[in-house]
């Protein structure tokens, strides 16, 4: 069973998850615009980071399986992919009430690490290509820098080309 871990002031499940863990990672606050249409754009936009280094946290539905997909802002998920690499046959977005409620974090908001449900998650193999990537840090106008492999090895995530331009 998982460990409750207490927040820290200002810091979110994802941030104590990572300091627990020993790991390095950058937090970057950006002003969150509720008008902009792209939580993902918004952050590169916000922090002048190219979008292919900035991901976003997705959750699917795989042969029933809620499961997390994380993916360059600058593509889209190709759920055949995610299906494939999660080991299943079909995978849909999940309806984004139940992502909240299991993953504990607002949408827009969604971390792939600190969830409040541990859920299997896929990391898209574009990843590997950059010393660090941008996740969400589990709230809007918040993110996380740390390096692919740590994101990886932290939420056990399969390594997979989910992406699509």
């Amino acid at each position: 069973m998982a460990k409750k871990q207490k927040a820290q002031p200002g810091g979110t499940p994802a941030t104590v998850a990572l300091t627990a863990a020993g790991v390095p990672f950058t937090t970057h606050a950006y002003e969150h615009d509720p008008s902009h249409p792209s939580y993902g754009e918004e952050a590169a936009e916000a922090m002048g980071v190219s979008p292919d280094r900035v991901f976003k946290t997705l959750v699917a539905e795989v042969d029933g399986r809620l499961t997390v997909a994380v993916v360059p802002v600058a593509g889209q998920l190709d759920l055949k992919a995610l299906a494939t690499a999660a080991g299943g046959k079909r995978a849909a977005m999940a309806d984004p009430t139940l992502a909240e409620r299991t993953t504990g974090y607002v949408r827009g908001g969604i971390s792939p690490l600190g969830q409040r449900k541990k859920l299997p998650t896929v990391l898209d193999a574009s990843a590997t290509a950059h010393p660090t990537i941008c996740v969400s840090a589990g709230r809007r106008g918040l993110e996380i820098e740390l390096s692919p492999t740590a994101l990886a090895t932290l939420t056990t995530a399969t390594l997979a080309p989910i992406a699509r331009p």
